[in-house]
């Protein structure tokens, strides 16, 4: 079992807190589509030998400014290279490209999950954010996806704007959660330097929310999902029973994937790596057939590592046994005074081998991961 994620890195314009790699000149998107399928053939080989491809997921960047021929174009080259048994194929989208004809081609594709970056309903701090769809819209893109027919939604929403108390964070909770849909991600506002934002904080322009302030936003998310039905099967997301994201589960239980265009990052249970972020530098050196992948093989405590990282940051927690005879560690033994803390604490519980963090855990899941690191 593996996945395929693929970066379409394009936007309309730039949001002002983001620094994932992506151009607003869209100028080279088609020559960008025939790289991304160049790449696709030329890395087929990379997934384990017999494994199948299950999801695909399309992030970026906006992957829903794509027509339907060139989206098409990339899954036909898929299809072609790869053994694809899929069961789900996902769409990170914006609310102002959910038209329905856009609805339409996208199911029409055999896209059936949709990721809509909505990020807030508050009109100030969409024009804050430069967004650019507006909470109207949001409503809308919604409303329409559900009357085209699918089933499984994912709303993104930002928490931690820094304000004088909780009102707007809660107002936007309650909006989502009366829309109903399957899925929720949410994620803190950071300050990253190569932002505009980083750049106001920078100058003093902007003052970002306080560590405790973001702390309690993240505990009345915690606490309005769980009361609406939600299970967090993950620190950031939030799901109805069968409306778990499948390809990103994947990524934290260690399941392979191949990441395809510039920035991506592969994983293939021995190595990883990414891919130059670079749009033009991408499609030159696949025209010149140049490596484009900076590889990085894993060493045993890497392995063992990056798994503590990912598991626990899930409802299913670290698997001990499964620890110790993938990579030899008996991180009982070896971690087994900051097990003592933890429990003292709290912050984990411990059920048949696994430890699984608390909900008072989950508030420190980095630095609990990184207090059981090796060596």
């Amino acid at each position: 079992m593996s996945g395929i994620y693929i970066h379409i890195p394009f936007c309309k314009q730039a949001c002002h807190y983001c620094d994932f790699h992506f151009s607003t000149n869209k100028d080279l998107i088609e020559e960008m589509v025939d790289s991304i399928c160049l790449e696709l053939e030329r890395r087929k080989d990379f997934l384990p030998q017999g494994s199948s491809v299950k999801t695909i997921y399309f992030g970026g960047g906006t992957p829903s400014l794509l027509s339907k021929s060139q989206l098409e174009k990339i899954l036909n080259t898929a299809t072609k290279y790869y053994p694809l048994n899929l069961e789900e194929v996902t769409l990170e989208a914006n609310p102002d490209d959910l038209n329905t004809s856009n609805l339409q081609n996208w199911k029409a594709l055999g896209i059936d999950r949709l990721s809509i970056g909505i990020q807030t309903f508050n009109p100030e701090i969409l024009k804050f954010y430069n967004r650019a769809h507006t909470a109207e819209e949001s409503l809308k893109a919604i409303e329409s996806a559900k009357s085209t027919g699918f089933e499984k939604l994912s709303v993104d929403l930002i928490y931690g704007f820094p304000s004088a108390n909780h009102d707007i964070w809660k107002k936007d909770l309650e909006i989502a959660l009366s829309q109903n849909p399957g899925h929720i991600s949410s994620y803190c506002l950071t300050v990253e330097p190569r932002t505009a934002l980083g750049n106001w904080h920078k100058k003093g322009k902007y003052k970002a929310a306080s560590e405790d302030f973001a702390a309690e936003q993240f505990e009345i998310l915690m606490q309005s999902m769980e009361d609406a039905g939600y299970v967090q099967y993950e620190i950031s997301n939030f799901g109805k029973p069968g409306q778990f994201a499948l390809h990103n589960t994947n990524y934290w239980l260690g399941v392979p994937y191949l990441g395809i265009g510039p920035s991506a990052h592969s994983f293939d249970g021995k190595s990883r790596g990414s891919n130059i972020a670079n749009n033009a530098q991408y499609i030159k050196k696949l025209k010149n057939a140049e490596s484009i992948y900076n590889k990085e093989i894993l060493s045993g405590e890497d392995t063992a590592n990056d798994y503590i990282l990912t598991s626990l940051r899930t409802i299913w927690g670290t698997d001990l046994t499964y620890l110790k005879d993938n990579s030899g560690y008996d991180l009982a033994d070896l971690k087994n005074d900051t097990f003592k803390m933890l429990r003292q604490e709290k912050l984990i519980l411990e059920e048949t081998n696994k430890i699984i963090l608390t909900k008072k855990g989950r508030l420190l899941a980095d630095s609990i991961a990184e207090s059981l690191f090796l060596p």
